[in-house]
Order: structure tokens, then C-alpha cells, then sequence
């Protein structure tokens, strides 16, 4: 079994969640938003990048705008393998609360 990281997890999450809109800056906004913490780019382009050359992630070029100096942005969306790793870590997560006592946790 291969697991993915929190990190990779919540980043898929975003990535199925923003859908056709899922770029670095949306992607980094969305877990700003979703978890209340700051992330930095490098948070979330090492992450995609271990995504991506694991297939769990398909990265495309948009087109250049000039609000970015002529560059294009890089969309990314998820693959059926990063949708299958998405359902295993939830498996494993499930299977590990589910085996704590309720009254462990009050």
C-alpha cells in the first residue's frame, strides 16, 4: 500500500473541488481558505510536482495571458489513479478512527 501525505491528499481534494479552474494560485487560495493556515508556493508545487510524476495528477498548459507577462498558466486535474488513491486514503483514515474508543475523544 502506497499512501499518499496530508498534504498530497488535501491538494487532490482541491484539485477535484476547483475542477477546471485548478491552477497553483486557485489551489494554493482554496486550502488557504478550506484550512485557515497560510501555504506557500513551495507547499504546493513539490507536492504537485510528486502528484504529477506518480500520475495521480495530468498537468496542462493554458494559454498566455498578459496579466502574467505572457505566461501561461498550469492547469492540473486529477487522473483515475489520483481519484483511487483519494478513495484508499479515506479507506485507511476510516479504518484508524473508527477504531478509537468514543471516549477517547471527549
Amino acid at each position: 500500500m502506497n499512501l499518499i501525505s496530508r498534504a498530497e491528499e488535501l491538494i487532490l481534494l482541491a484539485i477535484l473541488s476547483l475542477g477546471d479552474n485548478a491552477y497553483g494560485i486557485s489551489i494554493l487560495e482554496f486550502l488557504q481558505e478550506k484550512t485557515g493556515n497560510a501555504w506557500s508556493f513551495a507547499q504546493i508545487y513539490d507536492p504537485l510536482d510528486r502528484l504529477t510524476r506518480k500520475g495521480y495528477v495530468r498537468k496542462r498548459q493554458g494559454g498566455s495571458t498578459p496579466e502574467r507577462g505572457g505566461r501561461p498558466k498550469s492547469f492540473y486535474k486529477l487522473t483515475a489513479e489520483g481519484r483511487a488513491a483519494l478513495v484508499e486514503i479515506r479507506k485507511v483514515q476510516d479504518a484508524v478512527w473508527g477504531s478509537i474508543p468514543e471516549r477517547s475523544l471527549t
